[in-house]
């Protein structure tokens, strides 16, 4: 598909109509507050990150192109109209007080000396990434009813698996010309898999409530039962299935032998991933 028609088809913030949410469903919902308000912080801080990835791959115009023209500029546009919606929905929400405190710790995170060591590497610990964010907006459309909120976290889902599918069509050219073995891509995507709950995901969690619920923000053990209870909203509605597929994609294996592996890695994915 050409860039022209990709740019035509992609959906904008303007698209959303703001006015039909339905306030009596999605604000009295403490939980549906905190996955949409942490998403939106995370989606609005990409641009650090894609810094960094148009650094490490200097001097690969394709990559550096897809990374600044598309991926940026779609995930900003993700981190916009999720806190436009956050805005319409809890507007006693300082989001612009509780981001700035975020900002300042997660840009801590985003260093170009944490991305993996080689090239190809760092794409396949993409492709876990963008699995792990794709199942997220998947989950949140299926466990919201609120329409316009699932219509959203639809078009986000879709857009993540987009991008899915350019990180992995640059891993299998950088496998190829840097000679990785499966030993060393396996090592990356468990490594990676281990750390989709992440740093990044409790540093959004500790911001909004300190600014929407100081009280919780000072509790440790309610802070704790908040992201679990988060967790669990993720869980029961992805379909495992999809996710394990994506993530195990870049070993290339063999359809027997991927066949072998799934049930164990899913029961993994159950008791790391996604306690």
């Amino acid at each position: 598909m050409s860039t022209t028609r990709q740019e035509k088809k992609h959906w904008s913030v303007e698209d959303i109509d703001f006015s039909r949410i339905d306030l009596a469903r999605a604000h009295p919902d403490e939980d549906l507050f905190y996955l949409v308000a942490c998403a939106s912080f995370v989606e609005s801080g990409s641009d650090l990150y894609t810094h960094n990835l148009v650094q490490y791959y200097r001097g690969d115009p394709e990559v550096e192109d897809w990374l600044r023209e598309h991926w940026e500029k779609e995930e900003l546009q993700h981190g916009a109209a999720l806190r436009a919606y956050v805005a319409h929905v809890w507007p006693e929400f300082d989001w612009e007080r509780a981001y700035r405190g975020f900002l300042d710790e997660y840009s801590q995170y985003c260093k170009v000396e944490l991305l993996e060591p080689t090239r190809a590497q760092e794409l396949a610990a993409r492709c876990v990434v963008e699995t792990g964010t794709s199942t997220y907006y998947r989950a949140l459309a299926r466990a919201t009813d609120e329409p316009v909120l699932k219509h959203l976290a639809g078009l986000i889902a879709n857009d993540e698996v987009n991008h899915y599918k350019h990180f992995y069509q640059y891993f299998r050219r950088y496998r190829r010309q840097e000679k990785v073995g499966r030993s060393r891509v396996l090592g990356t995507l468990s490594r990676r898999t281990l750390e989709l709950k992440s740093e990044d995901a409790d540093c959004a969690i500790r911001h909004v409530a300190r600014v929407y619920k100081p009280e919780l923000a000072a509790d440790p053990v309610r802070l704790k039962e908040l992201a679990s209870r988060m967790s669990r909203t993720v869980r029961v509605n992805l379909k495992p299935e999809a996710t394990i597929k994506m993530i195990m994609r870049p070993l290339e294996l063999p359809a027997m032998l991927q066949a072998m592996i799934e049930f164990p890695l899913r029961q993994f994915m159950q008791r790391v991933l996604l306690r």
